[in-house]
This record gives structure tokens, C-alpha cells and sequence, in this order.
């Protein structure tokens, strides 16, 4: 069995922005040549997460007005008076409770194993952010 991995980097433009990585994963699970196995797929950040849900654009306008509406961002948040960073970024702490951090995927025939709706988004809750990072781990065999 091996098990490979790489990072990827990019920015976002919106203060909650749900991406679209399922190609770019696709991509480099290509170049691994593991035909069989399971991809984990991890956001590095605390105020970003990592999730499976259906590609429609209207569906995640929807989900970007809920995130907002569900936990508000001028709330009376207690961590925006003690912010390490100066971000008063509480409420995307507490929107990423209900996110998981990463998502595991099975790979067959070298595919990742994907319902026809599916897509693997990055979910931005605190930006913008010039820099934000994923962890890819593939484990399986060729």
C-alpha cells in the first residue's frame, strides 16, 4: 500500500465562499496512479472547512445566506474582544462546529467514488484570505 500527499494553496474573495475543488482534487488524484484506496481531503484552518454536498449554483447562494443568517457576524461573540489576530472571526469559529474539518473519500478505478451531484467544496467562513491551504492524502494501491 502506499500512502502520498501534497498541499494545495490558494485565495478567496468573500467573507463566507463556498469552492468548487472537486477538479482539482480529480486532478492530482490522476497523477498519484492509485487505482484503489481512500482520499482524505483537510483543511488546515480552523475557520475553513471541507464538505461533500450538490453542485447547483441557486443551492449555494442558499447555503452561503443561511451560514449568514444562522450565526451572525455582529454578534455578542466574547472571543472578538480577545482575538489573537485582531479578526473578530467568532462566528466563523462557531459556524465551523457544524463543518467537518476534512472528508474521506473512496477511490475506485482510479476514481473518487462520487454520488452525480456530488462535489467536494472548500468553505470559506472567515475571509477574504490570501492564503488558505488543503491537506491531500491518498492511501491504496495502483
Amino acid at each position: 500500500m502506499k500512502i502520498l500527499r501534497t498541499r494545495t494553496e490558494f485565495e478567496t474573495v468573500e467573507p463566507i465562499q463556498i469552492l468548487d475543488i472537486t477538479g482539482q482534487v480529480r486532478d492530482w488524484l490522476k497523477t498519484t496512479g492509485i487505482r484503489e484506496g481512500l482520499l482524505t481531503v483537510t483543511s488546515l484552518h480552523t475557520t475553513a472547512r471541507v464538505n461533500v454536498n450538490e453542485r447547483e449554483p441557486q443551492l449555494q447562494k442558499d447555503m452561503v445566506t443561511w451560514l449568514k443568517r444562522f450565526v451572525p457576524r455582529d454578534g455578542d461573540w466574547l472571543h472578538n474582544l480577545v482575538a489573537v489576530d485582531g479578526r473578530d472571526n467568532a462566528h466563523s469559529h462557531i459556524l465551523g462546529l457544524l463543518m467537518n474539518s476534512s472528508e474521506s473519500i473512496p477511490v475506485a478505478d482510479g476514481e473518487m467514488i462520487l454520488g452525480s451531484w456530488q462535489a467536494i467544496f472548500f468553505i470559506e467562513l472567515d475571509g477574504p484570505r490570501e492564503r488558505r491551504g488543503l491537506e491531500l492524502q491518498i492511501m491504496g494501491e495502483s
